[in-house]
């Protein structure tokens, strides 16, 4: 490879973000003072020597001038095409720049060497090779520009350098690129890197068109579709009007369907924008469906729909009063809330701050007492639409507060879907069994609940799926429980409490007979003057067949007895009229199964034996009869120590080792042999073993039966007790006591003992029960000792039993 170098000395023509290499001829405008300082310059140094007038273009980018030149002739000095005077210069070749000098005019000078290098003929078979391929891409890609007349031009070079340097036409290249060509002086490396440019350019297009004719095949398919779709839509609008039907179409049309509906305006504008993107969406599309769904569900919630509330107060109360005997504070709470809501309204005050005046109640009970039918009564006194909505077992959060809708399947929540089944925005929802809700890792329904049932936040509640606000401030929740300790405490805290602990013998009889017996006549197919049950017989029913805080048991025995006179009757063993009588029940359904303690011989009461005491304790099922049994073990034994046996809880067995102590230290004041606790071990057991107890309500009744135990005495049949021991033998208050006497009179009890502390609590207790109970309240237990032990006999005090 030849190559040569002469010195110049040259005016500077600086190109700004542009590059010229050999070769190019470009025209410049000489507006510009340095191309014009360059070109007087050049033309100034011309008159001297013969030839065309020379100037060196140097690439300068961000004001930083190339190392490299290219020499470049005046061509011409004249007018541009938009008639501005420009100068038209050709490349001639690279130069090397050196140190400043000076010179004629205002331009910059420099010294530079000419390089110039060229490949010997004939070209090297590499070489040959390269310029044959860069013929190719240059040629395939002039013809994809459509510049057919430049291809015979670059097919007629020969000279690898001009070949390389032709590339500086190509617009593709960047600034950098072009430099890049230029500082290379080596022809055959120029090439190689032009090849290499041209290349990848051409890859990049390629992947372009690729791209953009997948894009424009999409875009033309769906035209095609969007104009085949609105033909089929034209088609099947002639054929319905040639059916006449023009109804279908408006049916389907939800954009009509929203803008005719009755909605709140944020509600409006959301079901618009799905309305948009349902039009956009094509059939085939899953996001059309749940759009439609969506859509559907939207438009069936009664939005502005609302029941007007019946206010007339003693018509609602009589309501009440006719289905529903007992819950007085039932009654007198939806009375009161009517009454309020009447007041609201006659002075304007519907709606306060976006809320209306709706309520959230908890009904805690036992089973039977008429928690959930009570829902139906309240939304019949109130004259409103009435829902039931249950929520045992439910262990989903997604059942409360909806799923989302990209799910398949997805759904409204529970609270949602009960609003559109009542048919308007204010019914009486009744969230059934709050306390059996679970939680697991779908998360938690009870949190979801916290929003529902708050009234400063329910009258914006979002659910998942509709993801618009619902407005439930105007709904009236009564939930019910069986366990009050269930409950979690930040959800119970947004809820009135209304406790129902249950009926007394008189209302159960009243129930029985006004509700239950008519209910079961007509379901055995009887008149009422065909079967008729005496007052005597259904309290025996209440009584001794059945133990409950509720009614339902007693409502089973009571279609069991009438079923047992229809079948006796289609027999020929029984004619009609009939009437049940306190005599015909054993004969009929069978012997009592719960006989009270009062009514068992003397010889075969639980208590008749020193050790055994009646306390009180309340349950799920609401207040119950528990018996307490203590003994001592024989000394020579050597099983010293306290055992406990029956299931008991933590907070049992430390009011047991309470009563223990409690006894063993101040054993000797009571006059009791106390020697006794030290010796021998003392046991004692709670009957029902399978039945999980806990709390501290039995304290007094292990210490009486200790005290029984110990000093021979039998506790008094007809005394039951109830209350928290501490270790100097105070009587601290306890829960339940309504409750707890309730049961108390169901099981014949008497007498009754509670602490002092828990007096103010008889006020809850019914009348007709507190009547028939004799209820002493104590703040010691000496004084328990002295109420429920028998009086000391002789025979009694001298020896200590070993059992119970």
């Amino acid at each position: 490879m030849a190559s040569t170098s002469t010195s110049l000395t040259l005016p500077v023509l600086p190109l700004d973000d542009e590059v010229v290499l050999p070769g190019m001829v470009v025209p410049l405008d000489l507006n510009d003072a340095d191309v014009r300082a360059a070109v007087e310059a050049a033309q100034a140094a011309a008159r001297s020597t013969p030839g065309k007038p020379r100037v060196l273009l140097v690439p300068r980018i961000d004001g930083t001038y190339a190392s490299t030149g290219v020499l470049g002739t005046v061509e011409q000095v004249g007018r541009l095409a938009d008639g501005d005077p420009g100068a038209l210069i050709r490349g001639r070749g690279r130069v090397r720049i050196g140190a400043g000098t000076t010179g004629p005019g205002a331009a910059l000078w420099v010294e530079g060497t000419r390089i110039d290098q060229s490949v010997p003929e004939p070209l090297p078979g590499q070489v040959a090779e390269l310029v044959k391929e860069y013929k190719a891409l240059a040629t395939a890609w002039l013809r994809k520009r459509g510049a057919w007349q430049v291809v015979d031009r670059v097919q007629a070079i020969d000279d690898v350098s001009q070949l390389a340097d032709n590339s500086g036409y190509s617009p593709f290249l960047t600034t950098e690129q072009k430099v890049e060509l230029l500082e290379t002086a080596d022809p055959v490396a120029r090439l190689k890197l032009a090849t290499q440019q041209l290349r990848d350019h051409l890859a990049e297009q390629d992947v372009a068109e690729t791209i953009a004719k997948d894009v424009q095949e999409g875009v033309d398919k769906q035209q095609r579709e969007f104009l085949l779709r609105r033909q089929l839509e034209a088609v099947r609008k002639e054929l319905r009007e040639l059916n006449g039907e023009q109804d279908a179409e408006e049916s389907d049309d939800y954009r009509a369907r929203v803008e005719a509906a009755d909605l709140p305006e944020k509600v409006r504008e959301a079901a618009l924008k799905e309305v948009d993107k349902l039009e956009r969406s094509s059939d085939q599309s899953p996001e059309g469906s749940w759009i439609r769904t969506w859509l559907d569900t939207v438009l069936e919630l009664p939005w502005n729909e609302r029941t007007e509330d019946a206010y007339d107060i003693q018509g609602a109360k009589g309501v009440l009063d006719a289905e529903h005997s007992g819950l007085e504070d039932v009654k007198e709470r939806i009375t009161e809330y009517l009454a309020v809501r009447k007041r609201r309204t006659d002075r304007g005050l519907g709606v306060v701050g976006g809320r209306r005046g709706g309520a959230v109640l908890a009904l805690v009970g036992p089973p039977g007492v008429g928690k959930t039918s009570l829902g139906e009564s309240v939304a019949h006194a109130m004259g409103r639409k009435f829902v039931r909505v249950a929520l045992g077992g439910v262990r989903d959060e997604a059942e409360i507060r909806g799923h989302r809708r990209t799910y398949v399947g997805a759904l409204p929540g529970r609270i949602v879907r009960a609003i559109k089944e009542a048919g308007s925005m204010n019914p009486v929802v009744l969230l059934d069994e709050i306390d059996k809700v679970g939680s697991d890792f779908r998360g938690d329904p009870a949190a979801a609940l916290l929003e529902v049932l708050d009234p400063a936040q329910n009258h914006t509640f979002r659910d998942h799926y509709l993801e618009v606000e619902l407005d439930l401030s105007d709904v009236v929740f009564l939930a019910t429980a069986n366990v009050l300790e269930a409950i979690p405490e930040a959800l119970l805290d947004r809820m009135e409490l209304v406790r129902l602990d249950g009926y007394t013998e008189d209302e159960k009889v009243v129930i029985a007979r006004d509700h239950l017996l008519p209910r079961q006549l007509e379901r055995a197919g009887l008149n009422a003057d065909e079967v008729t049950i005496d007052e005597g017989a259904l309290r025996k029913l209440a009584g001794e067949y059945t133990r409950e805080a509720g009614v339902r048991t007693l409502e089973r025995s009571i279609a069991r007895l009438l079923r047992k006179v229809a079948a006796q009757h289609e027999l020929d063993e029984r004619k009609l009229p009939f009437t049940v009588t306190e005599g015909e029940l054993r004969g009929l359904i069978g012997r009592p199964h719960h006989v009270p303690e009062s009514a068992q011989d003397p010889a075969e009461r639980r208590t008749a034996v020193p050790g055994v005491a009646t306390g009180l304790a309340v349950t799920g099922a609401g207040g119950d009869v528990l018996f307490v049994e203590a003994s001592l073990a024989d000394p020579e034994t050597g099983a010293a120590g306290l055992t406990l046996t029956g299931q008991l809880g933590d907070v049992m067995k430390e009011s047991a080792q309470i009563a223990l102590s409690f006894l063993r230290s101040r054993g000797a004041e009571l006059e009791l042999p106390v020697a006794d606790l030290k010796d021998r071990g003392v046991h004692i057991h709670f009957p029902a073993g399978a039945v999980p107890k806990d709390g501290p309500s039995a304290g007094i009744t292990m210490t009486t039966a200790l005290a029984s135990l110990l000093s021979g005495r039998p506790v008094r049949t007809d005394v039951a007790m109830t209350g928290e021991v501490s270790l100097t033998g105070r009587v601290l208050p306890i829960g339940g006591v309504k409750q707890k006497l309730l049961a108390a009179h169901r099981a014949g009890v008497t007498t009754v003992i509670i602490p002092k502390r828990n007096e103010p609590d008889l006020d809850d207790v019914p009348a007709e029960v507190l009547d028939k109970l004799d209820v002493h309240a104590v703040t010691d237990v000496r004084q328990v000792l002295e109420l429920a032990l028998s009086p000391a006999t002789s025979d009694a005090a001298r020896e200590v039993p070993a059992a119970a």
